[in-house]
């Protein structure tokens, strides 16, 4: 920083502080003028620039003590490699300089989170999307190829044809909704509305919405539910979603045998202590023990889930996402070989509301 800058920046304090001194001089002037008395111009000449005298030295003194600070201030301005360097920012000489470095540094600090955030947020967004496209690939390729069959087929085989280009559509379609609902996952507190919901109701829809999936897989599911825990609080659009993504995993992940005790889905809506449970247990192909931390992380598959070309790692995640935004929670067990256990908890609606409002 310039002297004329430093001096300027401050030239309100110089001119208060002569104003000042000349009401001194004024105020003494006309305290001794009743007795015949004036202060002389020498005096006041001397008195002048003794005070003049005195803020310069003072100025001096604070321009090198500042002159340091500003012109790490400037190196850093001056050169962009360093312009993320908040460390690197000198310490304050004085109260509010101090201040304002340590608010640079928390505003720093907010912006790198949330920058690393968005970073991981584009990153997982940009796997999706590759893993989505890669999956939606397949049934396209085996839709055309059956569409070309049909060319040289009998009408009894078409049935069978069509049978298949159906359940390939079905694929299809699941992989879409998934990539929906994964899209609208970040703006979820704009479409969310809590209320009582029939939650024995949205089970049963979700399980004839996947009836012909079930048939086609030999999986057979079973739905109890107690009658005090028919009705939770929730958001009745969101839950479903999570509980659909449940119910496909469970006939996505059965067992490829023809026994149906190796094809059960059975589902329990009870009421405990602390809330409502559904519990939805399976006797699938199961999930790995060293897996088990990790089936909640995105994009994560484990052993099993790369032995089924339709995994994409995403839907566990998108659950536990949607229980963490509801204020449910959601527990996995399971066994390798025999199944898996996914259980939804939902508090009382007092619990719920103290939850959401955090």
């Amino acid at each position: 920083m310039k002297w004329i800058d430093f001096v300027s920046d401050r030239m309100g304090y110089i001119v208060i502080y002569l104003v000042n001194i000349l009401f001194v001089l004024l105020v003494v002037e006309l305290a001794i003028l009743p007795q015949g008395v004036s202060l002389q111009t020498d005096n006041l000449i001397y008195i002048f620039i003794l005070s003049i005298s005195g803020i310069v030295i003072f100025l001096l003194i604070d321009y090198v003590r500042q002159r340091d600070y500003f012109l790490k201030l400037k190196a850093i301005r001056s050169n962009p490699d360093r312009m993320e360097r908040i460390s690197n920012l000198p310490l304050g000489l004085k109260r509010e300089q101090t201040i304002m470095i340590d608010l640079l540094h928390q505003l720093h600090g907010g912006y790198e989170d949330r920058l690393v955030q968005y970073r991981r947020q584009q990153e997982q967004h940009d796997v999706f999307i590759r893993q989505w496209v890669h999956q939606m690939k397949t049934p396209v390729s085996v839709i055309d190829l059956l569409t070309q069959k049909t060319e040289s087929v009998h009408e009894q085989e078409l049935r069978l044809v069509l049978h298949s280009i159906q359940e390939e559509n079905d694929r299809l379609a699941h992989g879409l909704d998934m990539m929906l609902q994964t899209a609208r996952l970040e703006k979820f507190e704009l479409d969310v509305h809590v209320k009582k919901v029939n939650l024995e109701q949205i089970i049963r829809s979700i399980i004839n919405e996947h009836k012909r999936a079930c048939i086609r897989s030999g999986v057979y599911p079973k739905l109890t539910v107690e009658a005090d825990a028919q009705y939770v609080e929730t958001d009745e659009k969101w839950i479903a979603v999570a509980i659909r993504q449940i119910v496909t995993n469970a006939i996505k992940y059965a067992k490829r045998t023809e026994d149906p005790a190796d094809k059960q889905l059975d589902i329990m809506v009870a009421k405990g202590i602390d809330g409502v449970y559904a519990s939805f247990r399976d006797t699938g192909i199961g999930i790995a023990e060293q897996d088990l931390p990790r089936v909640f992380d995105p994009f994560f598959t484990g052993e099993n889930g790369r032995k089924v070309g339709e995994s994409t790692g995403m839907g566990l995640y998108l659950v536990k996402e949607l229980c963490r935004k509801l204020g449910h929670r959601v527990d996995i067990s399971s066994i390798e070989g025999q199944g898996a256990t996914v259980t939804l908890h939902f508090p009382p609606a007092s619990v719920l509301h103290d939850i959401l409002k955090r």
